[in-house]
């Protein structure tokens, strides 16, 4: 929270002549009001009651901090309510269902309600938020998801608990029912979600938003959706922060796996907020108990190949779950919340969180540090009676803000490359980044860097009357042990023409640039900044590039590179760059033309699809043929299998990668999501090689 401080001093009529002639002094004072919970308990567990501010110690970085005020919650009735007669509430005025008389759905989006100073509704109360992810089809994880809220409703709520509902779908966050302790109206918005009557959807993912002609607009970023769900939990973050209680937020997902795509920076900056705004999270798995299938189960056919029998199968697939439950462990740990995975009752995880709170004082002191330079801020709360045997819980720091204001040229590099620093990342503007490795030498790699960034930032940038956008792109790759192997600095001009306009919702810009490594892992940070209003936003992963020369049973390959067109370099929209590459061709450009990744995986139907590969025979004498197709799965079945491709010519001098092209029509593919697989076979040397990619199909 920043308070902010005017004093004007006026000078009276007698000198008002002096006035005129000298200038007006004018004096500003900042300062900074930090809210923080702090949990006192005696050696037995039980709470600590009485303790005032001068009973308080508060220091910030090591310095004293001067003690605002202190105030004690009390959450002693927590005796569980009975249970209703019927999770149905009845029927609500219509005012409370968000319709007005006529019957038309309102507006106005309702949000969290933050009451005015010395409003006492949330003293000695438990505050409980509900996030249910919709984003996906209506399913058995979200039926699971209403059934542990009504549960938890219907004989757990207690007296102390003030519970609020909120829904992420559509790539928006939207609060349904604001703090309330009426079970009623909290299990009317349960069947209403439910039963899908919402107003805002019925909860099927909507491809209707997705309106370019290329797939290519701000619709795709809501897909594979990782990163964006991260972001939903920071912006339900952001509308508790004016509330000084604590409050624990339980979040309802079947899934929240961040793999190779998605942003560790959102990850970061999530925790972060949370951490600011005293919320503590606890990631639910809606999916409940998982049984895993190897050979199939009633709801999927068998995979068929061998690895049902070896156990790959197996593997893979707890692998997969291992990942998908990491996510959970590692946000709820961050925040102090508690995950729960693995549970069928639902209404754990919200009685979890509920417990988590005990009896704590509020505590809210003016900071000394007033710069918003977004560093690390190390609190430490204890007793002025130092011989008191009591136990203190408090979050142990927090990020400050980051402000960025115009600078002179040398502040901005230098403000810029602060903020690649920064352990708190900036993710004001939204980012797509791909990936990709193909083998020059025998021992190099180049790594193209395939990068997206919205229309909206264009639109956002002709709507100040602005007649260009300028983006700076900074990048730097670092390897397992820290050290900085490659990095980048440079800048984007779009100009905002009248031609351009009418693209700037349908195309994001999309910037290129490449590095070449050796085998090993690596950690990339992309951070763009706008160079006219100071927005940044920053994409973070990790990636791995193999030892290609070390493959001894199947057919070397490298990343596969989806993409929907191909343009001419110098095409307007999008800049392309390229570095240690230049001298010996990009790999995805041909005849003047290159192929656009795909970076988030949406291809239009109406709209080929361009796969680019290279295949490496390294120790063959003369180059061997090549066949190569792929296979479109939905639901675990076949849906489409492209005809296959032969590939005799086209080998490299040098590293010996065969370049393997395919334009794959999809027009006879039905929307939605999809897994794909591409398949390369050696038939002379008897080795194949698979890659697989989730993809999503729009009209």
């Amino acid at each position: 929270m920043m308070l902010r401080l005017l004093l004007v001093i006026a000078l009276g009529a007698p000198v008002l002549a002096a006035q005129q002639s000298a200038p007006q002094v004018t004096f500003r004072a900042s300062t900074k009001l930090i809210v923080t919970t702090v949990v006192v308990r005696n050696p037995d567990g039980t709470p600590v009651e009485g303790l005032t501010a001068d009973d308080f110690v508060v220091t910030e970085d090591k310095e004293p901090q001067e003690i605002a005020f202190v105030e004690y919650q009390r959450l002693d009735n927590l005796t569980p309510l009975p249970p209703m007669q019927t999770l149905k509430a009845a029927a609500l005025p219509a005012e409370a269902q968000g319709v007005n008389a006529g019957g038309v759905s309102s507006i106005v989006t309702p949000g969290i309600t933050v009451p005015p100073s010395g409003d006492g509704r949330f003293r000695n109360r438990r505050l409980i938020i509900l996030l249910f992810d919709l984003s996906d089809s209506y399913n058995a994880a979200q039926e699971r998801m209403f059934t542990g809220a009504s549960a938890y409703l219907d004989g757990q709520m207690t007296e102390a608990d003030l519970v609020a509902i909120l829904t992420y779908r559509g790539g928006a966050v939207r609060v349904k029912q604001d703090f309330t302790d009426d079970r009623r109206a909290l299990a009317n918005v349960i069947d209403v979600l439910a039963n899908g009557e919402d107003a805002d959807g019925d909860g099927v993912l909507d491809f209707q938003d997705f309106s370019s002609a290329f797939g290519q607009n701000d619709g795709e970023f809501n897909v594979f959706s990782t990163d964006r769900k991260l972001a939903a939990l920071q912006t339900a973050v952001a509308m508790l922060r004016p509330l000084p209680e604590q409050k624990s937020l339980v979040f309802f997902t079947p899934s929240l796996s961040v793999n190779g795509t998605d942003n560790n920076a959102q990850m970061r900056a999530t925790t972060n907020a949370a951490i600011r705004a005293n919320v503590q999270i606890f990631p639910v798995d809606a999916r409940g108990l998982v049984a895993m299938a190897p050979l199939g189960n009633a709801n999927q056919r068998s995979p068929g190949g061998i690895g049902m029998f070896t156990g790959a199968l197996a593997k893979q697939q707890v692998a997969r779950l291992q990942r998908s439950q990491d996510t959970f462990y590692a946000l709820a740990k961050d925040t102090g919340g508690r995950a729960l995975v693995d549970y069928n009752d639902l209404s754990l995880g919200i009685r979890q969180a509920a417990e988590a709170q005990s009896s704590y004082y509020i505590l809210a002191f003016y900071s000394t540090h007033t710069a918003n330079d977004g560093k690390y801020r190390r609190i430490q709360v204890r007793l002025k009676d130092g011989t008191r045997q009591v136990a203190l819980t408090h979050r142990q720091g927090y990020f400050a803000d980051k402000e960025w204001k115009q600078q002179n040229g040398v502040e901005r590099e230098r403000q810029l490359e602060e903020a690649l620093m920064l352990e708190n990342p900036i993710t004001d503007i939204t980012i797509a980044l791909e990936l990709n490795y193909f083998q020059v030498t025998r021992p190099e790699y180049f790594v193209p860097v395939s990068a997206k960034i919205p229309g909206s930032e264009l639109e956002l940038a002709r709507r100040r009357g602005a007649k260009g956008l300028t983006l700076d792109v900074l990048v730097e790759v670092k390897d397992s042990f820290g050290a900085t192997q490659r990095n980048m600095r440079d800048r984007i001009e779009v100009s905002l023409t009248a031609a351009n306009a009418e693209r700037l919702i349908t195309q994001p810009v999309q910037y290129d640039t490449g590095f070449t490594l050796l085998p090993g892992k690596y950690m990339l940070k992309f951070l763009v900044r706008d160079a006219e209003v100071g927005r940044i936003g920053t994409f973070q992963t990790s990636f791995t590039i193999p030892n290609l020369n070390r493959e001894p049973t199947r057919l070397p390959i490298s990343s596969v590179v989806l993409g929907s067109q191909r343009l001419t370099v110098n095409e307007a929209i999008y800049n392309v760059k390229t570095t240690d590459k230049q001298s010996i061709g990009h790999p995805l450009i041909e005849s003047g033309r290159k192929l656009l990744p795909s970076v988030t995986r949406v291809f239009s139907a109406s709209r080929d699809m361009h796969v680019y590969l290279e295949a490496y025979e390294q120790y063959a004498e003369t180059q061997q043929p090549l066949i190569a197709f792929a296979t479109f799965y939905r639901e675990g079945a076949k849906a489409y299998e492209s005809q296959p491709v032969t590939v005799t010519t086209g080998v490299h001098r040098t590293s010996k990668a065969i370049p393997v092209r395919m334009t794959i029509p999809l027009e006879g593919l039905s929307p939605g999501r999809y897994d794909w697989q591409v398949t390369v076979i050696d038939p002379t040397g008897r080795k194949a090689a698979f890659w697989q990619t989730a993809i999503a199909i729009v009209p």
